[in-house]
């Protein structure tokens, strides 16, 4: 068994673990809020940004116990902008790096086999030239693993929290949570990766919002391998092709650029994967 799959089979024994220690009973997130010296307590915001910032410090003191317990250092981002979240160095061979990102997306209340999908890194100067350090904690190609730790939930309606009204401590279990029926996910980023970019006009690759095959790791580049995932990548809309009407175009599918390559493209997973 090499490095990488010692490591991944210890993250899946960690994410096993993680539903109980966030989750109360019934499935509510045990974070309620914030508390002040007076023992107000106000609700927290349901805010994606604020909600995945507040399970990553939730998480953070068994994500410690683990590193320790598995003889890893941990390195957290220099900077905010920077990847990975967490570095895992092995504390007897420092050449050995696994990259863990915490990834939070919440279900589609209306189609909930679908979640609402998330970035997984930058495609830009660190992801091209795996020796670059900018904005990287180490060159990507020093990494002997990509992660991501997952988290998919329901988001509370919106009716039933009132982020106005401060709270006595007594009333801590009758405060709604704003989040609830946590699933816990770790896979290779590369094999829940879709084709298309993550946000706006940054360089960020896109994951699939197809929830079964998040858990899976059924993305687009799963039956091809983290090869393709690599170059198709480190080409997006780099390459020109004829249109077939007599123009230009870049390629931009997973399917153009495997059958540019003359790879087999059997091996593309339907771009939609249960998307629709």
């Amino acid at each position: 068994m090499t490095e990488k799959e010692k490591f991944a089979k210890k993250l899946e024994k960690l994410v096993a673990e993680l539903k109980d220690h966030v989750s109360t009973d019934d499935g509510q997130w045990a974070v309620k809020g914030f508390i002040d010296i007076f023992k107000n307590v106000y609700t927290i915001s349901s805010d994606t940004k604020i909600v995945s910032k507040i399970l990553e410090i939730h998480l953070f003191p068994k994500i410690l116990a683990f590193a320790q317990a598995n003889k890893y250092k941990v390195v957290l981002a220099e900077h905010q902008n920077y990847y990975p979240d967490i570095s895992f160095v092995k504390a007897s061979d420092e050449s050995i790096r696994f990259a863990v990102d915490f990834k939070t997306t919440y279900r589609n209340p209306t189609k909930p086999h679908l979640c609402n999908g998330f970035t997984l890194g930058s495609h830009g100067e660190y992801f091209e030239n795996r020796t670059s350090s900018k904005n990287i904690q180490f060159p990507y190609g020093s990494y002997s693993g990509h992660f991501c730790l997952g988290i998919i939930y329901d988001r509370t309606e919106g009716a039933t929290i009132d982020e106005t009204k401060a709270h006595g401590i007594d009333e801590l279990h009758s405060i709604a949570s704003v989040a609830k029926n946590f699933q816990f996910f770790v896979t290779e980023k590369w094999k829940i990766a879709s084709d298309k970019g993550g946000s706006g006009n940054t360089a960020n690759i896109g994951s699939i919002n197809n929830i079964a095959g998040i858990i899976s790791g059924k993305g687009m580049f799963s039956k091809l391998g983290e090869h393709w995932f690599d170059e198709y990548w480190m080409n997006y809309r780099k390459i020109t092709i004829q249109d077939g009407k007599g123009g230009t175009k870049k390629i931009s599918t997973l399917r153009e650029f495997v059958e540019y390559k003359n790879g087999d493209v059997s091996l593309v997973v339907d771009k939609r994967n249960g998307e629709e």
